[in-house]
């Protein structure tokens, strides 16, 4: 798993240029925990009074990091805090060996950064079942936090990534009554992506003001139609954690502020499509749109089943516009459809209509379609109100030569 993979052709140009997030600083450092010659922890730093916020892997296998998260978001944040993680090496399916590793981070990492141990946050992401060689993570965390930077964000998406082939950034500005609020977060995640959440870590910084439980809020509802509308290969980690921190820093109240809401929605999504487009051996990012369901979360059965067909996602990677894949992923999803009703567009070539093929329907056309980078499947079901995008990649033989040697 140590070796060089080459750059997703969805990669964006270079890494975003983030803002400086007043209140959290960071430091990376190579702790040898699975990798050799690459930084693979990464240390963040909050200041006092920063609200915390979680989502988090609803797997019945949890890691041992993502219990001791859950257990502990929604706590007093009087004091500061402090976010550390390793890749390499998951920490799940590890036993108690697992949960005294967590404790010997945390209760290490409170002492280094003078924060309380119930204000430190920790994620692991990598192999499952091995256990965690804590101590290497420990006996580095004082060199971190004696190098912490308010600019190192980039360097700590780097050393967060696993099989990923570019580290992902997004950030955003919202200009309230005169001020600027800035936003700026990181993630990494390329296999093992399916919702609940889709292996995937997102740690998102703001210098807003807003009290936990609204951050809260805000956070899971708009995961559920970002991170947790996005699939790779079905497959729902041990480890998944998003973890979002407001400093306060910019003296700005954002509690109710729909321009806030909207621009930190828009962020996640922009890392949600990034760790799509980063999928193992992906050569092309796909949206598939449902509307026309009896309701939102038919749709969304839908068009996770389409999303997460192989054959749909093979005949995506020969570029193959073989509709009649849609209509059987349509049939196996469970929610309620009527062949009669169905409707079904490949960018925006009709190619199936009121359950026959479209009487306009051009195989030249949507064959070309399915030629580009970035491929749209529509269908409209007929029933009702109900709509759900879910965004995804084709499956390619890259996809098994990863995940083939994922451990050697």
């Amino acid at each position: 798993m140590g070796k060089s993979l080459a750059v997703s052709p969805l990669a964006p140009a270079r890494f975003p240029d983030l803002p400086v997030i007043d209140g959290v600083t960071f430091a990376t450092i190579a702790a040898g925990v699975r990798y050799q010659g690459r930084t693979d922890v990464m240390l963040a730093k909050l200041a006092a009074g920063s609200a915390v916020a979680g989502a988090f892997t609803r797997s019945a296998t949890r890691a041992a990091p993502v219990l001791d998260c859950q257990a502990k978001i929604g706590g007093a944040s009087d004091e500061g805090a402090a976010i550390v993680v390793n890749s390499g090496n998951a920490n799940a399916f590890t036993g108690r060996g697992g949960t005294d590793a967590v404790e010997a981070i945390t209760a290490a990492a409170a002492e280094t950064c003078g924060v309380p141990q119930s204000r430190v946050f920790t994620s692991s992401t990598g192999v499952i079942g091995e256990p965690l060689p804590h101590e290497r993570i420990t006996a580095v965390l004082g060199d971190l936090n004696g190098k912490l930077d308010p600019a190192g964000i980039e360097d700590a998406a780097r050393a967060i990534m696993t099989t990923d082939t570019f580290p992902k950034g997004a950030s955003a500005t919202v200009e309230i009554d005169g001020k600027t609020v800035s936003i700026a977060g990181i993630a990494k995640g390329s296999g093992m992506i399916a919702p609940d959440m889709a292996t995937m870590l997102v740690y998102i910084f703001t210098d807003a003001v807003i009290a936990q439980d609204k951050l809260q809020q805000r956070l899971s509802t708009h995961t559920e139609t970002t991170f947790n509308c996005i699939t790779v290969d079905s497959d729902t980690s041990t480890s998944d954690a998003l973890i979002m921190a407001a400093t306060g820093a910019s003296g700005v109240d954002v509690s109710d502020n729909e321009d806030f809401d909207a621009t930190l929605r828009n962020l996640m999504l922009d890392l949600a499509h990034q760790v799509v487009k980063d999928g193992e051996g992906a050569q092309k990012f796909v949206e598939v749109a449902v509307t026309g369901a009896s309701n939102d979360t038919e749709a969304k059965v839908h068009a996770m089943a389409i999303g997460n067909s192989p054959l749909i996602k093979t005949a995506i990677a020969g570029q193959d516009p073989n509709w009649g894949r849609v209509v059987m992923a349509i049939g196996k999803s469970g929610a309620a459809a009527d062949r009669d009703r169905l409707s079904i567009r490949f960018g925006d070539v009709e190619v199936a209509r009121d359950g026959w093929r479209s009487p306009d329907y051009s195989e030249e056309d949507a064959a070309a379609h399915m030629k580009g980078q970035n491929i749209v499947i529509g269908v409209d079901l007929g029933l009702g109100e109900g709509a759900c995008t879910v965004w995804t990649c084709d499956l390619t033989h890259g996809y098994i030569d990863i995940n083939a040697d994922y451990r050697s």
